[in-house]
Formats: structure tokens, sequence, C-alpha cells
């Protein structure tokens, strides 16, 4: 075999083994004796062995579990708070050259901005606004992160976990703030009963037959049943009533 065709057949295993093949949702960040040279995109790309060197970045947005956090409220109270941070690669040669490990620095990095949050927040507002901080969470992450070329498109609250003692103290609450509702509903239902039957006490008065028409339709609902026994007392205005109609 001359020396042709073993050139030849070593060029040839050089091509196949420096053939690379980067998936569509993949980026590749190629160095050259070390320096970064370029981004490798999508399709067989050629990647000379020894001199060049390359690494894969996943392009997707990834779903990043931040593990629950121990955090004091505002006003001295203890929870235990998880979420989930939504992210995606904008530039792969940042996230390979600006930072070691771009997943576990965004972990990290958000578990400690949620813990600095909670704490400049109320109880209060930490359980009736977790749309105003979860927002406020992915805007300082995302902008600690953007130098890894790192986008963060959204933090969700998952859990707030109080202590046993201040559930009991919150359901405590609740049920008198419900009583108190209550009790204005049913005073105000007396007061609208009292202004109704005041309005009809006084179309009843302006009226001479008015009251001897009520009490006459008092006495037949009341006579409908047999087994009752009426004893009444006739008002004056009904006694006028008569004498007037006898006029």
């Amino acid at each position: 075999m001359s020396i042709y065709y073993i050139i030849l057949i070593a060029s040839f295993v050089i091509l196949i083994i420096s053939i690379r093949q980067v998936n569509q949702y993949q980026r590749g960040v190629k160095f050259t004796l070390g320096k970064y040279t370029g981004i490798m995109e999508p399709g067989w790309r050629l990647v000379w062995p020894i001199i060049q060197g390359y690494q894969k970045i996943d392009m997707r947005t990834k779903a990043v579990d931040v593990p629950d956090q121990e955090a004091i409220t505002k006003d001295n109270i203890s929870v235990r708070v998880n979420a989930v941070i939504y992210y995606k690669i904008r530039f792969a040669e940042k996230a390979v050259i600006e930072v070691e490990n771009f997943s576990y620095a965004v972990s990290q990095l958000a578990q400690t901005t949620m813990r600095n949050v909670v704490g400049e927040v109320n109880l209060d507002e930490l359980l009736s606004s977790r749309d105003v901080i979860a927002e406020r969470i992915r805007s300082i992450v995302d902008k600690a992160s953007d130098a890894w070329g790192v986008e963060v498109q959204s933090v969700e609250l998952k859990d707030v976990t109080l202590p046993e003692e201040m559930k009991r103290v919150i359901g405590k609450q609740a049920e008198a703030e419900r009583e108190k509702r209550s009790v204005i509903i049913k005073a105000e239902g007396e007061v609208i009963a009292a202004e109704n039957l005041a309005k009809a006490a006084n179309i009843m008065s302006a009226s001479s037959g008015a009251l001897h028409l009520r009490t006459l339709s008092t006495i037949n609902d009341v006579s409908s049943d047999q087994s009752n026994t009426i004893v009444f007392a006739i008002p004056l205005e009904v006694l006028r009533a008569f004498e007037k109609d006898k006029k």
C-alpha cells in the first residue's frame, strides 16, 4: 500500500471523527487552542481533534426548583418559602465563559434573593401579594444573571409554610372577622326592617280604613286552622272606622 493511500485513509478517519452533531435546541461553543472562536449552529459541524474543542449548551427554557428556604419577614415571623424559577440561555458563549456552572449559580442566586426579598415584606404582604414579590425576585435574579447570558422569564412562589402557632392565630383572626361581618349584616338588616315598619305604620295611620283591613286580613289568616282560639282587642282605630261608616 502506497503512502498516498495511507494518507487518504488517515484523512478520511480524521474527517469522520471530527464531525459533531448539534441539535436544533442546542448551540456549540467552540474553542481553538483554548481560545473561544465562535458559536456552532445546529447541524453537522467539524471540530478538529487536539487543536479544537467545544461544549454544547441547551437553549430551551429550564425549570429549576428552589428548595425550602427559612426566612424571617419584616414583622419577625419565621416562614418557609419555596419556588420554581424558569430561565433560558440567551448567549451560549457567556454561559460557558463567564460562569463555571450556570444552572447551579442561578439556583443559588435565586435562594439568596428569595430570602432577602421575604425579609423586606410583612407577613400579610407575603400572603396576599405573591405575584408582586415573585416579580421582584425575578427582576433581581434576571439583572444579576445577565452577565452570564441568562434570561430569567418568571418566578413562581409555590408554597409559604407558617409555624403552627401562627396558623392558629390567623385562624382565630379569620373567625373573629367572620363574626364581625355577621353582626354588621344582622344590624343593617334590623335597621332596614325598622325603617320599613315605620313606613308601613305611617301609611296605615294616614288611611282610616287601612288598619281595619289589615286586622281582618290577620284574623282570616289565623282562623284558617280550626284548632286555634283567637282572643284579641279591637283597636280604637277600628271602632272609629265603624263610626265613620255609620255616619
